[in-house]
């Protein structure tokens, strides 16, 4: 029987396979190790001194004191997966991030969240080395991962600081790729939803060949991927924009025909009615669901490189390189006017008569006993044929429109991303019992984003300025008169020419690395101990630099039509000088304990941006019975801001949102809280007119904030490793883990800001003071009171970052592996579970009588991405010879609307059946043949039962994972999809 495909896939665990047994060969892939044919499972082997991922440490016996989870290069296989975020985002304890499903809020990279408290709080590595962050805050793109080449990715969850700096709060991703690969290894992946959209392409070449007697080695590997795109408009459940708080069908005041509001009068929201010939109620909201995605399209050219070669017995030289260039974009709704307010004369050539006359006679100081007029009828008539701005008929009107530009197709925004990084450097034995490494790696990155199908606002206004049908009052460049009067097809393809002129931005960043460090052991042991005393000690610096730089029309809040937040020019840099090391010191082996070691580490930093941080870590091992291990590990972290935390800009752009106290007529019965309503802007024509935007947002104003200082974290993690020898085949790890981080480098979240000014019963009985400073930093539309306009006037929510936060998480986690040999095929069982217990934000962690939301279990606009508080993976394998057949079992338990004193429950203004969702159990089977001794096939059904996301409406959940009436980085929205991939090696 053949037996080393089936170790390998059977110990694939469902997206990870542990480090269990007391060597460090654990994190070998069974297929690598030499396996006994009368057993069921190899056993342990010795092995050389390795390095593995959370120390540097290199000693044969020494174990993990803290989790690391290991995905094999097996797994990533039966999954199927074009890239990386594809099988990250499904291991448990890893909560979904900006990926390809999100797409309002994506910037064109793919980032990883361990824990839940922010992808800004773990790292990810490449071989044990920093990759070039994609943005201001830090982040590496995943995306650019060369997945065909990896070896293993090694997630430590149980935080990492002391050993790689404290951006690794909450844990590392250390992909690692082959280091020596010999031979040919061609492969093709395609991949295809039951519905016919989405497909998806990926081609891999890797050729690498050992030399020199095995003194060298040199690994090519290239590669090409293209995923096209999936609309929201292509699944029957996002269709309709849903209100989450009427279930019926919704969407945006941005509508076809015009939504319009006269400033400075009672009339209300209007829209155009459907003949075109007055105003009405509005009635016809527009649903924006259609034109956005579900999957983002990608293409995507890379390379990647690496060679060593062993120049003397002591000393190899290595290095590794790494080129990509992708493409991708976010697709969302046709830009428009949002209610922007735009200066209209009476005479506009597209103003019937009938919408003339109401907007002249409208109701401008809400006196029921008699109607003010803006203009006599006398004056609107001639206004009405009075062209010339210099005629004293003339007179003009200030009209907020909500007009969508259906007719101009989507807003597209297309990301291209350049990234290389080198990294070169000698490693060998310094003396007997002691290594060395010294290296220096330089890498930079470049995303270019152009933006079509928006429009800018000066020349809207250019061209609503205008009272004749083929020309502007003013008509330099090339102005085409527009008419928001009219019904989908108004907009001509000129109209469009003139608006659309398109705009761009750059972020550019830059890390450059330097790092030497010697491990080995000291020669001798504690008198009570045989293995000696490990040790390692170095030096590292690093210096970062980032920036954005835009066109003019991008830096000019509200230009750009349909943008969100404008982007100002911003730059920042920093670097840090940081000594660290660690130690293993054996204390008890063959005693009354198999073994007991005690694992220390510290890391000074020097930051140019904070000064001198401290982190430390002390932790240790103790085998107390054959197979039973116990490990534990606690971290102090210190975290510096980073260049976007304390140098972005503050700009306006939007959030989701439900409530509003200003809203309605609430304002007009109660004087405390209308004068609240005025200090934050609002005019006093608009009391009793504001409304919620029907689309669920808000503007908010978020920036860094120069003045920031470090956060504080306490890691600590306890758990255990149980592999008996009475029961072969069984291998399971047991681990607990708590994450203390105060004076967070956070927002604050919407109903913390309403709650400061307004109480914390503002959705049912809001009070305030118009003297607050609270109530005063809310500031909303000058034309019509709302929360939503134009971002170059209505700065909305303010949610600049602070050191007020608070953010603590704790759970347990169980992987748990059984092989065995059965009479007709052999049997792999694996399973990785995560129990959230707590997952907590606190806004405003020195006010007591501040709230704290629990997110754990909940889903709403202040938790971001889900966390479930139980999910698990299983994967059940059996080999038969030259075939195998994989089922894997993944699991996410139900989750509730949020709760707090902001929102008790049965409050919120949702319906019942949008304020929970269930369990939800997705499979996924491959099947792998051996069909020739090169050649392999395999092919995949994914969501194997077809099961469709579940529906809550598009008003829960902030903007970037609330999409499509559901959570599509937590649910399946593509439905059931096919993947077939051949591989040819030799």
């Amino acid at each position: 029987m053949k037996k080393s495909t089936f170790l390998a896939a059977g110990a694939a665990t469902i997206a990870i396979s542990t480090v269990l047994a007391a060597p460090a060969s654990a994190q070998i892939q069974p297929s690598e190790q030499n396996v006994n044919e009368n057993e069921a499972t190899p056993p342990a082997q010795p092995l050389d001194t390795i390095v593995v991922t959370g120390t540097r440490l290199t000693n044969p016996n020494l174990e993990q004191s803290s989790p690391v989870s290991v995905v094999t290069s097996e797994e990533i296989n039966l999954r199927q997966a074009t890239v990386a975020d594809e099988f990250l985002r499904e291991v448990p304890g890893i909560t979904p991030s900006i990926g390809a499903q999100v797409n309002n809020g994506n910037g064109g990279s793919t980032f990883v969240d361990l824990r839940g408290i922010g992808p800004n709080r773990n790292l990810v590595l490449l071989n044990g080395t920093r990759v070039v962050p994609a943005n201001l805050n830090g982040l590496t793109n995943i995306d650019i991962i060369p997945v065909a080449l990896l070896s293993r990715v090694d997630v430590l969850t149980g935080g990492a600081s002391a050993t790689y700096g404290a951006d690794a709060i909450s844990g590392v991703v250390n992909f690692i790729t082959k280091d020596d690969f010999e031979g040919v290894d061609l492969s093709a992946t395609q991949q295809l939803t039951e519905e016919g959209d989405g497909s998806t392409q990926r081609i891999d070449l890797t050729l690498g060949a050992n030399f020199e007697d095995g003194r060298g080695n040199a690994v090519l590997s290239i590669g090409y991927t293209d995923r096209e795109t999936i609309f929201q408009g292509d699944r029957a459940f996002s269709v309709e924009n849903i209100s989450s708080i009427s279930g019926n069908a919704g969407g945006s005041s941005t509508a076809v025909p015009t939504v319009i509001t006269v400033p400075g009068t009672t009339g209300g929201t209007l829209q155009v009615s459907p003949d075109g010939n007055s105003l009405v109620p509005f009635d016809r909201p527009f649903n924006f669901n259609p034109f956005n995605v579900f999957q983002l399209p990608l293409e995507q050219y890379r390379m990647y490189g690496s060679a060593r070669y062993e120049v003397l017995d002591s000393v190899e030289f290595f290095t590794e390189a790494m080129f990509v260039q992708s493409t991708n974009s976010t697709i969302i709704a046709p830009s428009g006017t949002f209610r922007n307010v735009l200066t209209t004369p009476l005479s506009n050539p597209f103003l019937n008569a009938g919408i003339r006359n109401q907007i002249c006679g409208l109701d401008t100081d809400g006196d029921t006993a008699g109607v003010q007029r803006l203009f006599s009828q006398a004056q609107c008539d001639a206004a009405a044929t009075a062209t010339d701005p210099n005629d004293p008929d003339f007179l003009t009107v200030d009209l907020d429109y909500g007009r969508r530009f259906v007719e101009f197709g989507t807003r597209n925004n297309e990301y291209e991303t350049q990234l290389f990084q080198y990294k070169g450097g000698f490693r060998g034995n310094l003396l007997a019992n002691m290594d060395y490494e010294i290296f220096g790696a330089y890498g930079e990155s470049e995303i270019d984003s152009r933006q079509s199908g928006n429009g800018t606002l000066s020349r809207l206004q250019q061209s609503v300025f205008s009272t004749n049908r083929n020309t502007c009052l003013d008509a330099s460049n090339g102005c085409v008169p527009i008419n928001l009067f009219g019904p989908l097809g108004s907009l001509t393809p000129a109209v469009q020419d003139f608006l659309d002129v398109g705009n761009s931005a750059k972020t550019e960043t830059s890390l450059t690395q330097v790092q030497g460090f010697v491990a080995g052991d000291f020669g001798f042991a504690v008198p009570s101990a045989i293995t000696p005393v490990s040790v390692v000690a170095g030096v590292e610096y690093r210096k970062y630099t980032a920036g954005t730089t835009s066109d003019l029309l991008t830096q000019t809040p509200g230009e750009v039509l349909g943008n969100g937040a404008a982007q100002p020019d911003s730059f920042g840099k920093y670097d840090v000088r940081e000594v660290f090391g660690e130690l293993a010191i054996p204390v008890l082996e063959n005693t009354f304990l198999q073994e007991a070691t005690i694992l220390l580490g510290g890391r000074i930093s020097d930051y140019s941006s904070t000064g001198t941080e401290y982190t430390w870590k002390a932790g240790g091992t103790a085998t107390i019975l054959p197979g039973l291990q116990i490990r534990g590990n606690y971290q102090k972290v210190t975290r510096a801001p980073n260049i976007g935390e304390l140098f972005d800009p503050q700009v306006t752009g939007l959030d989701n949102f439900d409530t509003d106290p200003c809203v309605g007529a609430a304002p007009a019965g109660n004087a405390a809280l209308r004068a609240v309503c005025l200090a934050q802007g609002a005019p006093a024509s608009s009391i009793g007119s504001i409304i919620v935007d029907p689309a669920g947002q808000v503007n908010v104003t978020t920036g860094g904030n120069p003045n920031l200082d470090a956060e504080d974290a306490n890691t600590w993690t306890v758990g255990a490793i149980f592999q008996p020898d009475f029961f072969r085949g069984l291998s399971m790890t047991v681990d607990y883990y708590n994450i203390d981080l105060t004076n967070a480098i956070t927002n604050p979240t919407v109903d913390n800001v309403f709650a400061n000014c307004f109480g914390d019963n503002f959705r049912t009985s809001p009070t305030g003071d118009p003297a607050d400073p609270a109530c005063q930093a809310i500031r909303r539309n000058p034309a019509t009171g709302n929360l939503f306009g134009n971002v170059g006037t209505t700065r909305g929510i303010p949610l600049v970052l602070t050191n007020q936060g608070r953010i603590q998480t704790d759970g347990i986690d169980v992987v748990i592996n059984y092989q065995r040999q059965l009479g007709f095929a052999d049997l792999g069982l694996n399973f990785a579970g995560n129990w959230t217990n707590s997952n907590t934000f606190d806004a405003a962690q020195d006010d007591d009588t501040n709230i704290i939301f629990e997110c754990a279990g909940f889903f709403g606009s202040n938790c971001g991405s889900i966390i479930p508080e139980f999910s698990f993976t299983q994967r059940t394998t059996l080999g038969f010879g030259g075939a195998d057949l994989s089922l894997l079992w993944r699991y996410i338990d139900g989750v509730e609307l949020e709760e707090s004193n902001f929102n008790p429950q049965g409050q919120a203004p949702f319906l019942d059946e949008f304020e929970s969702i269930s369990s939800e159990h997705y499979f996924d089977l491959t099947a792998r043949f051996d069909v020739f001794e090169n050649f392999q096939f395999t092919v995949a059904a994914i969501n194997l039962f077809d099961n469709k996301p579940p529906v809550v409406g598009s008003n829960i959940g902030s903007t970037s994972f609330n999409s499509g009436n559901t959570f599509p980085s937590t649910y399946d929205p593509l439905g059931r999809r096919f993947s077939v991939t051949g591989r040819i090696t030799f």
